[in-house]
C-alpha cells in the first residue's frame, strides 16, 4: 500500500510547514481531526522552542491560534516518557493561563487543544486516536452539568467540556495500516511518510506536493537523512533496553521460581520425604537437591 516517499511530519514541521503558504496542510489535518473546517490565523512562539537541541530532536510541537481564537498545540512526541500525561496537562494550563491578561475577566480566557502524536508505547489501550475532555457528572444522580442558556450565548458554547481544554492523542505505531476514514489516512502518512494515491484526506494532496523527499535541496537533504539516522538509533538504543529489561526480569522470575522450589524442597525434607519424591514434587534434579539439601542419602 505504500504511496509517493514524503518527508516525515515532524521534520516538516520544525521546517516546512511554519511557512504561511503552507498552513493548508496542518489546516487539513486539523479539520479532519476536529470535524470542522478551521482556519489558521498565525504560529505562535511555543516553549519547546526555546529549549536545548536535544529536546527539539525528541519533541516537536508548533503552537496555532485559528479562526475562532482558539490556541492549539500539536506535539510530535519520540521518545519514551512515563509522565508524557502530566507534561501535556502542564502545558495545555500555561498556555490558558499565558492567554488571559491581566485585569481581563476568566470568560477570555482561551479555549486550547493539544494534539499529541506519540511514536512510542504510551500507556494501554487497543485504539490509537483518543481524545480526553473535561466533564462534571453528578455523583447522585450521574446527570451531566450543564451551561445556563445565559452562559451558552456569554461564552458562544454549547456543553460545559468546550470551555475546558481538549487532549488529543494519536499513537502512530498502533496503528493498523487500514485507512477506514480520512483520519485514517493521516495517521497512514505519519506512520509511514508516504500516500497512496487513492487518499483524499483534506491537506493531503498539498502534503504531497509540498513534503516530497525529492524537493529538499541538497543541504535540507542531508540534514533530513541525519535526522532519520538519529531517529532510527534512538529507536535501536529504546529497542535494545526494552530487550535488556525484558530479559533481566524473566532471570528474575526464574530466580525467584527457584527459590521457591528450594523452599518447597526444605520443607519437604524436614517432614522426612525421600529426595526422589522431592524431587517429583519440585521439579529440581536429586543431585541438586542433595546439594541444596547437604543429603547424602538417596
Amino acid at each position: 500500500m505504500q504511496g509517493k516517499k514524503l518527508i516525515r511530519f515532524d521534520w516538516a514541521m520544525k521546517r516546512l510547514l511554519r511557512n504561511k503558504a503552507n498552513y493548508d496542510i496542518l489546516e487539513g489535518f486539523l479539520s479532519e481531526l476536529l470535524g470542522e473546517d478551521l482556519k489558521i490565523l498565525s504560529l505562535l512562539e511555543s516553549e519547546s522552542n526555546k529549549e536545548n537541541e536535544k529536546d527539539k530532536q525528541n519533541r516537536v510541537d508548533v503552537l496555532i491560534e485559528d479562526s475562532k481564537g482558539q490556541q492549539i498545540l500539536i506535539e510530535v512526541q519520540n521518545d519514551t516518557e512515563q509522565d508524557f500525561m502530566q507534561r501535556i496537562h502542564f502545558g495545555a494550563a500555561k498556555l490558558a493561563v499565558s492567554s488571559l491578561d491581566q485585569g481581563m475577566p476568566y470568560r477570555n480566557i482561551k479555549k486550547v487543544i493539544v494534539v499529541a502524536i506519540v511514536f512510542f508505547d504510551f500507556a494501554q489501550g487497543e485504539d490509537y486516536i483518543y481524545k480526553g475532555t473535561t466533564q462534571f457528572v453528578g455523583i447522585n444522580r450521574q446527570d451531566t452539568l450543564q451551561l445556563s442558556p445565559t452562559q451558552q450565548n456569554l461564552f458562544q458554547v454549547s456543553e460545559t467540556y468546550e470551555l475546558f481544554p481538549e487532549y488529543f492523542i494519536l499513537k502512530v505505531n498502533q496503528f493498523d495500516d487500514v485507512a477506514k476514514s480520512t483520519l485514517d489516512e493521516w495517521m497512514y502518512f505519519f506512520k509511514h511518510e508516504a500516500l497512496p494515491e487513492r487518499f483524499s484526506a483534506k491537506g493531503l494532496a498539498r502534503a504531497a506536493e509540498e513534503l516530497d523527499v525529492m524537493k529538499l535541496s541538497e543541504e535540507d537533504r542531508r540534514q533530513y537523512d541525519a535526522y532519520m539516522e538519529d531517529l532510527s538509533y534512538q529507536a535501536s538504543i529504546y529497542e535494545s533496553m526494552v530487550v535488556a529489561t525484558r530479559l533481566e526480569e524473566q532471570q528474575k522470575a526464574e530466580q525467584r521460581l527457584i527459590q521457591e522450589r528450594q523452599a518447597v524442597a526444605h520443607k519437604l525434607h524436614e517432614k522426612g520425604l525421600p529426595l526422589d519424591e522431592i524431587s517429583q514434587i519440585t521439579g529440581l534434579p536429586a543431585e541438586e537437591l542433595k546439594h541444596i539439601l547437604g543429603e547424602s542419602r538417596p
